[in-house]
C-alpha cells in the first residue's frame, strides 16, 4: 500500500527538516518546498494527501495559495504560521484550510493533526465515496456535486468534510459541539465562524434559499439537521 504523501511548503530550512523527519518517522512520505512556484510546479504531476503551508512565503501570498489548494487540489490543507491573531486563523479557515497550527509547534502535534485529517478523508467501512440526495450526487473522490439537470458544482475539501458529516447523519441533530469534536482542528473562537461560512457556501451550491433552506436546517441554539434522504454507493 502506498504511504500517504504530505507536502511541506515553508521557506525556513530548519522547519522543513523538522517536519519531514517527524512525518517520515511516523510513516508518511514527504516532499518539501521553499517557494510556492516550486510547489505549484510539483502539483502538476503529484497529488498529496495533506499540504502543510506557511503563510509567510517569499514569492507568493500564502492565503491565496491556500484558497486555490482548497478549491482545486482536493488535498487537506493545514496552515502552519507564526501569525497567531484570531482574525488570521478565521481568514485561513474561511478560505478553505482544514486546520491552523501556530508556530512554534511540537512536531508530534503536527503529526497527530495530519493523521486526523487523513482519517477524515477516508469513507467509513462499507460506505462508498458517492452519495445521492434531493436530485444531487456528491462525488467525494473528485470534490464535485452533480444535479439531475446537468449542473456540476465543485466544493473544497473543507466543505466536503461538512457535507459528508451531514449526509452520514441525515435527519439527526448535529450540534456545534459534535461538529467541533468530529471535524476538530480549529480553536473554538474561529471554528464557529469557519463552519458558518462553509455551511453558507454549501447552501448556495445546493441552490438553497438562504432565508428558508429546505435541506440544511438551522435549529437555533442546538445545531443543524440535514433533511434529505441519502443513498450511498461506490
Amino acid at each position: 500500500m502506498t504511504l500517504p504523501l504530505v507536502t511541506i511548503l515553508d521557506d525556513e530550512p530548519a522547519i522543513r527538516s523538522i517536519l519531514a523527519d517527524a512525518l517520515q518517522e511516523a510513516g508518511f512520505r514527504t516532499m518539501s518546498f521553499a517557494r510556492a512556484t516550486e510547489f505549484e510546479a510539483a502539483l502538476k504531476s503529484t497529488t498529496p494527501d495533506v499540504c502543510l503551508v506557511d503563510l509567510g512565503l517569499p514569492d507568493r501570498d500564502g492565503l491565496s495559495l491556500v484558497h486555490r489548494l482548497a478549491l482545486e487540489q482536493g488535498a487537506a490543507v493545514i496552515i502552519i504560521s507564526g501569525r497567531a491573531q484570531v482574525q488570521d486563523r478565521i481568514t485561513g479557515l474561511e478560505l478553505g484550510a482544514d486546520d491552523y497550527i501556530i508556530k512554534p509547534f511540537d512536531p508530534s502535534e503536527v503529526v497527530a493533526r495530519v493523521r486526523a485529517r487523513i482519517r477524515k478523508t477516508r469513507p467509513p467501512e462499507n460506505q462508498g465515496n458517492t452519495a445521492d440526495f434531493a436530485g444531487w450526487t456528491a462525488h467525494f473522490n473528485r470534490y464535485a456535486l452533480t444535479h439531475s439537470d446537468g449542473r456540476d458544482v465543485s466544493f473544497s475539501h473543507a466543505e466536503g468534510e461538512v457535507l459528508r458529516l451531514f449526509l452520514e447523519r441525515s435527519k439527526r441533530l448535529i450540534s456545534r459541539a459534535m461538529m467541533q469534536e468530529i471535524l476538530g482542528g480549529a480553536a473554538e473562537d474561529s471554528f464557529d465562524r469557519a463552519m458558518d461560512v462553509r455551511i453558507s457556501r454549501l447552501r448556495t451550491k445546493l441552490g438553497e434559499d438562504p432565508k428558508n433552506p429546505t435541506l440544511i436546517k438551522t435549529i437555533y441554539g442546538a445545531g443543524y439537521i440535514f433533511l434529505g434522504d441519502v443513498a450511498w454507493r461506490n
